[in-house]
């Protein structure tokens, strides 16, 4: 047991007697004395019209990101004519892109410019990006530019653009919260909990970025029966409309002020703890090492020690995640070249049944705020973030045990079996050369459940995630905080990219039998480790 478990347990012990002392005291007093019967009761408060306007700015984000990129395998498979590996690997690589910038984006808001014109400079980047798409698309240039435009596009912009951005807007959101606690302006007895008002945010922030995500899935989707460039172009459109939006509300903005050189600092104050871990107190972690008994005589004070000591903890809980990421991520990819493989109708493309993802988070997400939370906050039952990443966790594994089996199914089933050309029977098989008309006895409609599974993971592992990144950083550090969490869906898509040597057919079942074990392993290793945070969150 480490020393921060330790000391957690000890803190246990001794608030337990503590309550069982108080008890024992209370059956002292006159039975005369009633306790107030109306103890005050935590309740979320309102979003600020500056939050709604970042959380919009998202919706148009998430729009033009997933109505482009949810159509990146297809257009790669029967535009630039990849195989399906290469494909898989371009797209977790610009997906590996897309979060590890986040770190860079965060950095350059803390340091330099602040999130305000940090997302908007980001976003200029990115735009160009979509246009670059836009435009190499376009079938008369496929030989030329196709290929290198498509690339480009990805890399070296739209993946730094929206990198950038996603490492500031949800917590550029959740600071426009007062961060006090106060009485409810019209209700006795009753609080305005600023904890409880962020994870409301965080909750419709990520619910903003699934309307977004649905609407660019429903839509670009069929355009691009039409023409490819026409179905890059409406994203282009949309997201300079949340530009026009999210700029418009700078007079409304409480915009955090960049802190210069915190990072050095943050960077010294663990050099410092680290050579200095034996003089700190006994019991303490190591990095109260870098505390002084004379508060402020160092570049830093204490307080400061402590918050990165909280920071630190909270940062040991992102680990776990690149294993759900890298899951989550094969809705991009694999069940794409899945779907091209079903039987499915006319209109509907083998992206397009992602929009069931996103349509169960929109619309299970206002039922859990306003309903399942608050009555298991009136019944006395919290279920603290920990909690419900164990949940989200749990539900994607047992995810990947469905989806696994359906690849079995699809395999097993005629005409074409496995895609390699021999039948069950070891006879040939003669597959056409058209991927779109590769096309087996099993309905597209067998994945909804597993689209269903993963929506609502996310909104227990996702959603919690970047509500537990806010609220366990230290107030210096929460865009470097969130961008670490960010981070871990790049190293998810580095797993992807590892599988995608072997994500060709027939191969599939053992890529997601192997995920789904890890994801097991990891659920189980979670709980065990962090599940004593829930009580000192």
């Amino acid at each position: 047991m480490g020393d921060i478990e330790k000391q957690t347990h000890d803190a246990f012990d001794a608030d337990k007697k503590q309550y069982i002392q108080d008890v024992e005291d209370m059956k002292e007093v006159s039975e005369d004395v009633t306790p107030n019967p109306n103890p005050s009761a935590q309740v979320p408060g309102p979003i600020p019209v500056a939050a709604w306007l970042i959380i919009c700015t998202e919706l148009c984000e998430r729009f033009s990101f997933y109505g482009a990129s949810m159509l990146f395998q297809r257009y790669m498979l029967t535009h630039l004519l990849l195989s399906k590996g290469s494909a898989t690997a371009i797209s977790r690589g610009f997906s590996f892109f897309s979060y590890i910038t986040t770190i860079f984006g965060a950095i350059v808001a803390d340091k330099w410019l602040g999130k305000f014109k940090t997302i908007l400079i980001f976003a200029i980047l990115y735009t160009a990006g979509l246009v670059l798409l836009t435009v190499s698309s376009i079938d008369s240039l496929r030989d030329t530019l196709g290929l290198p435009g498509f690339v480009i596009a990805l890399y070296c912009m739209i993946s730094w653009g929206t990198g950038g951005i996603k490492a500031n807007v949800s917590t550029f959101a959740a600071e426009q919260i007062p961060v006090e606690d106060y009485p409810h302006p019209t209700k006795a007895n009753v609080t305005i909990n600023h904890a409880i008002t962020v994870e409301r945010v965080f909750r419709y922030f990520y619910m903003a970025i699934n309307i977004g995500g649905m609407l660019g899935q429903a839509i670009t989707p069929a355009v691009s029966a039409k023409a490819w460039d026409l179905a890059f172009m409406i994203p282009a459109i949309v997201f300079v409309v949340g530009i026009i939006i999210f700029a418009l509300g700078r007079p409304m903005y409480y915009d955090r002020p960049p802190n210069g050189n915190i990072l050095g600092q943050t960077f010294r104050c663990i050099v410092y703890a680290f050579k200095h871990r034996k003089n700190r107190a006994p019991g303490t972690h190591w990095i109260q090492g870098a505390a002084s008994a004379e508060n402020g005589s160092l570049e830093w004070n204490n307080k400061f020690v402590t918050d990165l000591e909280r920071t630190y903890h909270a940062c040991k809980v992102f680990l776990v995640y690149p294993v759900y990421w890298a899951l989550y991520n094969n809705m991009n990819d694999n069940f794409v070249n899945m779907a091209i493989n079903m039987t499915r109708p006319s209109w509907l493309k083998p992206e397009q049944l992602s929009f069931v993802n996103s349509a169960v988070i929109v619309i299970f997400i206002p039922i859990l705020d306003m309903v399942v939370f608050p009555l298991l906050r009136k019944a006395g039952f919290r279920l603290g973030p920990i909690n419900r990443i164990i949940i989200g966790f749990s539900i994607v594994t047992f995810c990947f045990v469905y989806v696994t089996v359906l690849q079995h199914f699809l395999y097993e089933s005629g005409p074409y079996y496995n895609f390699t050309g021999k039948g069950p029977d070891g006879e040939t098989i003669e597959i056409p050369s058209d991927i779109n008309l590769v096309v087996n006895d099993i309905t597209i409609w067998t994945q909804v459940p597993a689209y269903i599974l993963i929506g609502i993971s996310e909104i227990f592992a996702s959603a919690t995630g970047l509500e537990f990144a806010f609220r366990s950083a230290a107030p210096e550090l929460k865009s470097v905080v969130m961008s670490l969490f960010l981070a871990t869906n790049a190293f998810g898509s580095l797993i992807g990219m590892i599988l995608a040597i072997w994500s060709n057919d027939p191969n599939f079942v053992y890529v997601y039998a192997v995920q789904a074990i890890a994801m097991f392993i990891m659920t189980v290793l979670f709980a065990w480790k962090f599940a004593y945070l829930d009580n000192i969150i």
